[in-house]
């Protein structure tokens, strides 16, 4: 049996089960051959549904096994790379952990062949956003390295930016980290926590310990980094093995970054160092400072001067689908939050704009949400919500007296009545609270849709796309 206790393994000859064959799964496939590995990728979908993803793993050498996870499947293996979408309790996984089989997930394997550092950010939101402002103040700073892991490229796919000066900007997800064992970030953030994902976790607690693995792989020497502002930041404290870093928009941290006379100010071994004007920021929201505190410390904390980060943060636009602006029509403005798959995600938009300016498209796929938790902020904010997907009833009898509902179905009949009732000045914003899978594959695929509604609107009105 192969061993893997270095950081650097020897793959030679070695028998690797990828379990799951999504993107994160072919990109670990693809490394594993690279070094030498016998591979077998394994997805639950027929092969017939796999399509370009069964002949990029037959293109690597790997073979596939499809439409189902075999109990017997990791009897030969040597080691298992769990894909992050599938079920920590799925046959072979249950089968290499009896026999003593490592079970990593693909940021594992890729950690093990990084020459270059990692700084890694996760909570319940603004990952993405994170982790993108971070990439781009590193590359800004000349420092090399990659950008993604949960954000959409693979780990094991930024090695090709890889060196012993790299720094690569890594978002990691509570699915991801369940299954790190060595993996170290030498700056990391936890950015926040709130419910979510508990069609998977049996409580908040189990996934809270999920991320809490983040600081628990980490040295003396590294950065953990809290949100002080978070209520539920005292929980992962325990958990901190580096050095505590803490960031804030309403108090100092003693080490850490926050806001004073409306600058963005950093405190670290390096003294006390202004940086830029929140109003600088290109993004709007509270929770967007609070995201560009985290990236700006953890660049900090890494090596990137204050210009480079400042000049970074200035020059930063949203992410797709994440509070994006898509386009004024009729002088009503039309933001893509589609990412806002969960209730927090959903009132750190609203909190973005204006009191009663908001007409807010709400559902979807249903993930057990307590609806009526937010009803003091929508009755503030929105002036309507416009319901889709199948999570509409449920929200309709959460919400049922808190502002004017309208059962939309779709998202494309959302928007066209968004504009219809919206005055110019104000807003109609996606932010469903929802997952996607009712009627889209992703939200990407959600907020393309309404991308595509806006625009036919303003092909026909009198928009500026």
């Amino acid at each position: 049996m192969a061993t893997f206790a270095s950081k650097r393994p020897d793959l030679a000859g070695a028998r690797v089960l990828v379990v799951g064959a999504a993107r994160s799964g072919l990109a670990a496939a693809e490394l594993a051959s690279r070094h030498g590995a016998t591979v077998v990728v394994n997805d639950r979908r027929p092969e017939a549904d796999l399509g370009p993803a069964a002949d990029r793993a037959r293109a690597c050498g790997a073979a596939v096994v499809a439409g189902g996870h075999p109990a017997d499947l990791a009897a030969h293996a040597d080691l298992l790379i769990l894909s992050p979408g599938v079920p920590p309790d799925v046959a072979p996984v249950a089968q290499a952990r009896r026999r003593g089989i490592p079970v990593w997930s693909e940021i594992e394997l890729a950690w093990r062949f990084a020459a270059g550092r990692v700084v890694a950010v996760t909570g319940t939101n603004g990952k993405s956003t994170t982790t993108a402002m971070a990439g781009a103040i590193l590359r800004g700073a000349g420092i090399p390295g990659g950008t993604g892991g949960n954000l959409g490229t693979p780990f094991s796919e930024l090695l090709a930016d890889d060196a012993a000066t790299a720094v690569h900007a890594v978002e990691v997800s509570s699915f991801q980290l369940e299954a790190i064992e060595a993996f170290r970030a030498g700056a990391g953030t936890i950015l926040n926590l709130t419910p979510d994902h508990l069609d998977r976790y049996p409580s908040i607690d189990a996934y809270a310990a999920a991320k809490a693995r983040l600081f628990e792989t980490q040295g003396a020497g590294d950065a953990a980094i809290l949100n002080a502002d978070d209520p539920e930041h005292a929980r992962f404290l325990p958990a901190i093995r580096g050095v505590p870093h803490f960031f804030s928009t309403r108090r100092e941290p003693d080490a850490g970054a926050f806001v004073r006379a409306g600058r963005i100010v950093l405190r670290t071994s390096l003294g006390e160092e202004d940086v830029l004007a929140v109003a600088e920021l290109p993004v709007p929201g509270e929770h967007n400072v609070q995201n560009a505190l985290a990236a700006a410390l953890l660049c900090r904390l890494t090596g990137c001067p204050p210009a480079a980060i400042a000049a970074a943060l200035r020059a930063y636009r949203a992410l797709p689908h994440r509070l994006e602006h898509v386009a004024d029509v009729a002088g009503v403005r039309f933001y893509n939050d589609s990412k806002a798959t969960n209730l927090d995600a959903t009132e750190r938009a609203l909190r973005s704009f204006p009191d009663g300016t908001i007409h807010v498209i709400l559902g979807g796929k249903d993930k057990g949400a307590d609806w009526a938790s937010i009803a003091p902020l929508l009755a503030t904010k929105a002036r309507r919500a416009l319901l889709v997907g199948a999570a509409a009833p449920a929200i309709r009898r959460a919400l049922a007296a808190t502002v004017p509902l309208e059962d939309c179905g779709t998202v494309s009949v959302a928007v066209e009545s968004g504009l219809a009732g919206a005055r110019p000045g104000e807003v109609v914003l996606l932010a469903p609270g929802c997952a996607s899978f009712d009627q889209y594959r992703n939200f990407e695929e959600r907020g393309e849709d309404f991308r595509r509604a806006v625009a036919r609107l303003a092909s026909t009105g009198s928009g500026d796309a």
